[in-house]
């Protein structure tokens, strides 16, 4: 199938337009940040500050060649979900953008100058038109069929993905690992395989290909993830009543945000469990 370009309107559509701002808001974050630099001395605040680099580069990427395929209508000839490519990128730019928001709002506290208040407002914006990009796919209702990551099983994927990834930066930047730690990684390593195998198969459009009936395979890595899980908070509350009780005061804000962040993974696994067990039901 020969490659042809789309017309110019396809870029005035609501869903390029939010794919656009998301570009201009990225690429002014990463200017203003990028000229001013980053010289804290705390290892901790460092690797929040690459975190965000790294998230707002990604993203920039990706968004750009999501924009460039749509244009040249090069979709057609790629080995993907195109559906399930633009929804999880949306999906996971919104997650990720809003998170390095967050860090990046964290590394310069304290600080007032007007560069890196604006490059934070600009991240804030670029989680915003994710957000909105990703409103304006699952909206979709002239014709097109959403993808299953555009739909509230798949976005709990997604959500998994990004509770997986965070859990472990903030693990991981925790000086003095123990073994309530090494039970940690190990959980959130686990977890996160599966979910990030999952996605990738929707992304390849290989479901079908299973071997073993794709939804009981899903229903069982949700079943790990809300154990898995359930153990992991456990012990982050365990090691974040110690650390409460100990002198290093500053530490318990890195594990209180863990914490939170296996809270808000094990809800996801336990409401896709939900979704799952209740396909299977509906299927029997």
């Amino acid at each position: 199938m020969p490659v042809t370009f789309g017309e110019l309107s396809t870029l005035t559509t609501p869903l390029s337009v939010a794919r656009l701002c998301a570009l201009f808001f990225s690429c002014l974050t990463l200017s203003l940040v990028s000229s001013v630099g980053y010289t804290s001395e705390s290892p901790s605040l460092h690797t929040f500050y690459s975190f965000c680099m790294v998230i707002w580069c990604l993203f920039f990427v990706l968004t750009f060649l999501v924009v460039v395929i749509h244009f040249i209508q090069f979709h057609n000839l790629l080995p993907l979900s195109w559906k399930n490519l633009t929804a999880t990128v949306a999906a996971l730019g919104m997650l990720m953008t809003f998170s390095a928001s967050f860090a990046f709002i964290w590394t310069i506290a304290g600080q007032h100058e007007s560069k890196r208040i604006v490059a934070a407002v600009g991240s804030c914006l670029t989680s915003l038109a994710y957000a909105a990009e990703l409103q304006f796919i699952r909206s979709q209702n002239d014709g097109h069929q959403r993808g299953y990551m555009a739909t509230v099983p798949g976005l709990l994927k997604l959500l998994q993905v990004f509770g997986g990834c965070i859990a472990l930066v903030l693990l991981n930047i925790q000086p003095e690992p123990s073994w309530r730690t090494c039970v940690s990684n190990v959980t959130y390593s686990v977890c996160l395989l599966p979910s990030v195998g999952t996605v990738l198969v929707m992304l390849m459009d290989c479901a079908g290909r299973s071997p073993v009936p794709f939804d009981r395979l899903l229903a069982s890595f949700s079943l790990l993830g809300v154990i898995m899980y359930t153990a992991g908070t456990v012990v982050c509350f365990t090691r974040a009543l110690e650390q409460y009780s100990g002198t290093k005061k500053p530490e318990l804000v890195f594990i209180m945000s863990e914490t939170v962040m296996a809270c808000i993974t094990l809800l996801a696994y336990t409401v896709d469990l939900a979704f799952s067990v209740k396909l299977l039901c509906d299927r029997n």
